[in-house]
């Protein structure tokens, strides 16, 4: 089509595939690669990039491949969004660091300002920056424990917070993320989560029961008194994009209002458009006590943050928050550029337009194809469960057939899922309709060819 992206330099909206994917450069520096960085860091798809932006990745070998992931939801705004790209060239000719806890600058400020102000609620807000959605969490939870005086955290089943000790510790899936790794932090204990599709006594009762089964753990098992914070993704990422029955979330977090409980939506995917709203947990009003945010906010520079109720946020002691790079002024210049660049976009209306196209075309290729189980999410959150036919079995195996069958085509896609079985789709919010449309039809034909 040969448009280029919104709000980005000019960069072509077209697959096009010159070499097999991967193609001979990238092969080569696939060898580099593995043996200079530990197979620890895993590879979804071995090309290496070039350019990227609008919706599109454009490796060394020139293959342009439409772009379903957005870096694990974070380039929203595009891989190289104008206002992004201008801020923090501009920061970078000024400075690059001094660290803010020594001689601080305006942008951390003006970046915690518009935190106070776009998440929920009308209370008085606080905002500290780090670098990383899991720092965020454990930050949150350092928070919360100070407030509180209290040691426990309470976090659900399928849930996914990151990678450090502690939340490790918090992240429900063993393999890849805790196997090998322990011991892990204490105090943190598990309950259920409202997962319509595999309730066992059907998606009609799942609200209720599940917050009943958890909120009786909390009680009988830890008591409500020993805890410090309740810890949930009002959709779950990693998990598999479950999307908690309606009515689960209120109910904890009334629990949480009448125990002294610090509520902590966990926002790192969710958040910054990503659901057709500036956060998930507005769809059923929640305004959460903490809000840990990530990804999105930067258009793709390092930049995490908690930001909550000012007499929560205060409980901290002086210095016993912050990093030495966390607020980078660069990242703080990039988080301008992208939150100004979703409200001039509207990119909470362009999300929710990408939901209506994908949930279409998806609930039709289910009609199609037995296995896929269930397709769910919201906006440009997107999921299916995979299946063996007639059955709830979890597909991994199809899940995996699938997703290799789209790069070879190029199309970027990833899995999820506690079982594996899950495909999810996450198109940067600036995606050209027609390259949407053109990914769908390319998953539709891996299907017809898969199964």
């Amino acid at each position: 089509m040969g448009a280029s992206q919104p709000g980005g330099p000019s960069l072509p909206q077209e697959r096009r595939l010159v070499t097999a994917i991967p193609g001979p450069k990238s092969t080569e520096l696939m060898n580099r690669r593995n043996a200079a960085v530990p197979r620890g860091v895993s590879t979804t798809l071995p090309v290496f990039v070039t350019q990227a932006g609008g919706g599109v990745v454009v490796d060394v070998d020139g293959n342009s491949l439409i772009d379903f992931g957005s870096g694990i939801a974070v380039t929203s705004v595009g891989n190289s969004a104008e206002g992004v790209v201008r801020r923090a060239s501009e920061q970078l000719q000024r400075f690059t660091h001094t660290c803010f806890m020594v001689t601080p600058y305006e942008s951390y400020v003006a970046v915690a300002e518009q935190l106070n102000e776009l998440t929920p609620g009308d209370h008085d807000k606080r905002t500290a920056l780090f670098n990383s959605g899991a720092e965020a969490v454990e930050n949150a939870i350092k928070i919360a424990r100070a407030h509180t005086k209290r040691p426990a955290v309470v976090v659900f089943d399928h849930g996914y917070h990151g990678r450090t000790n502690l939340t490790m510790a918090l992240t429900a899936k063993n393999m890849p993320y805790k196997e090998s790794f322990g011991p892990f932090a204490p105090e943190v204990y598990r309950v259920p989560v409202a997962y319509p599709y595999r309730w066992l006594t059907g998606a009609k009762n799942c609200a209720e029961e599940a917050a009943a089964q958890a909120i009786d753990a909390i009680t009988k098992q830890i008591g409500a008194h020993n805890v410090a914070a309740v810890v949930i993704e009002p959709i779950l990422g990693e998990g598999g994009f479950i999307e908690p029955a309606k009515g689960f979330l209120p109910r904890i977090v009334e629990f949480c209002r009448e125990n002294g409980i610090v509520f902590v939506a966990d926002e790192i995917q969710t958040g910054f458009c990503r659901t057709g709203q500036w956060f998930a947990c507005e769809d059923e009003g929640i305004v959460p006590d903490l809000i840990t945010t990530a990804k999105g906010i930067a258009g793709g520079l390092p930049l995490a943050a908690v930001t909550g109720r000012a007499e929560i946020m205060d409980s901290a002691h002086a210095g016993g928050l912050g990093g030495t790079y966390g607020g980078n002024p660069v990242a703080c210049a990039a988080a301008l550029g992208a939150i100004e660049t979703m409200r001039a976009l509207d990119l909470n209306g362009a999300a929710r337009r990408i939901g209506e196209i994908m949930l279409g075309r998806l609930g039709a290729m289910s009609e199609k194809f037995a296995e896929i189980g269930d397709v769910r999410g919201r906006g440009a959150m997107i999921a299916i469960e995979l299946v063996e036919p007639g059955s709830k079995e979890p597909n991994p195996e199809l899940a995996g057939a699938l997703a290799k069958a789209c790069h070879a085509q190029g199309l970027v896609v990833l899995t999820a899922g506690t079982y594996g079985n899950v495909l999810r789709f996450l198109p940067p919010l600036v995606i050209p309709e027609d390259l949407l449309v053109e990914g769908l039809d390319l998953l539709e034909q891996a299907f017809a060819a898969t199964v």
